[in-house]
């Protein structure tokens, strides 16, 4: 995708962190958008801060756990603007400690969030883009999921996160298969960030009343405590990420990534897989990140 002029964005998990980032420079190349979120106070002032720049917007409420929500997203979009062009399934919560200590209701959120935000964001939208390249002359489109490094690692204390990324990693290549198959004019992209100062260690503030949490373990505590300390002193911004992300956009690149110095991990991660041997640590080139974890674990 190379244009963007007066072009359609729709962005979930668009009032903070990364999402905030591609609306601003959506906006910015001069593209309509539609902006939707879980929390009402922060779209609101997303969508007014745009609209004071110029840009046309519309911003809805929208819980992406839920597939009439998304479809109410999509229903409006077309409505104001007749089309879609470039959709980000953003919107993403976290939530660790041992993988057996996730209640039900851990695995319902994470998962709805993560995962079935995505498959209904490319359940419902792929089709609309699909119609519109068969109107539209010049018709150029692109999906961007949000995923993880934890979709091609495995860190201990991170199980349900894990496994909601790596999912999404999966489901975006598969789609990129799938409209490579049928020659569509749309690309798609995975962006997989590590560890990037947004709210993602605080998305519980966000938590529905429906699947509210216990009490936390130790080992909730230590993956929360482990989290926060890395995220928060991250060196790259999310700002950074957006414009890596649209430069990706552009040059119809599939993998995006925030630290391409983590995937000396995930290639020794493959090569374990391809010669059969067992997992090996993931601190192994930082045994002071294990020791620190290990330390929490036990209320040091």
């Amino acid at each position: 995708m190379k244009h963007f002029q007066d072009r359609v964005a729709v962005i979930t998990g668009a009032a903070s962190g990364f999402g905030r980032e591609f609306a601003t420079i959506a906006a910015r190349l001069g593209m309509r958008l539609v902006l939707a979120d879980v929390q009402q106070d922060a779209l609101d002032s997303a969508a007014a801060e745009l609209t004071a720049q110029g840009a046309q917007v519309i911003a809805l409420r929208c819980d992406v756990r839920k597939a009439e929500e998304v479809q109410a997203l999509a229903d409006a979009a077309m409505a104001r603007f007749g089309a879609v062009h470039l959709l980000f399934n953003n919107a993403g919560v976290g939530a660790g400690g041992l993988i057996w200590e996730n209640t039900q209701a851990d695995w319902e959120w994470v998962l709805g969030v993560n995962l079935w935000g995505v498959i209904h964001g490319v359940r419902i939208f792929t089709p609309l883009m699909l119609a519109a390249a068969q109107v539209e002359p010049g018709y150029e489109g692109h999906i961007v999921n949000t995923a993880s490094m934890a979709g091609l690692l495995n860190a201990p204390t991170m199980g349900v996160y894990n496994v909601s990324k790596h999912a999404v990693v999966s489901l975006t290549e598969s789609l990129y298969q799938d409209l490579k198959l049928i020659d569509a004019p749309i690309g798609a992209s995975v962006l997989c960030p590590y560890f990037v100062p947004t709210g993602i260690t605080q998305s519980h503030r966000n938590r529905p009343d429906e699947l509210k949490a216990d009490a936390p373990t130790a080992s909730q505590r230590a993956s929360q405590a482990m989290s926060d300390k890395a995220v928060s002193s991250g060196k790259v911004s999310a700002a950074q990420v957006a414009e890596w992300t649209f430069d990706a956009i552009r040059a119809a690149r599939f993998y995006i990534y925030s630290h391409p110095g983590a995937l000396g991990n995930v290639q020794k991660r493959m090569e374990e897989i391809v010669m059969q041997t067992n997992p090996g640590d993931p601190y192994a080139a930082a045994p002071h990140v294990r020791e620190m974890l290990l330390a929490k674990l036990k209320g040091g």
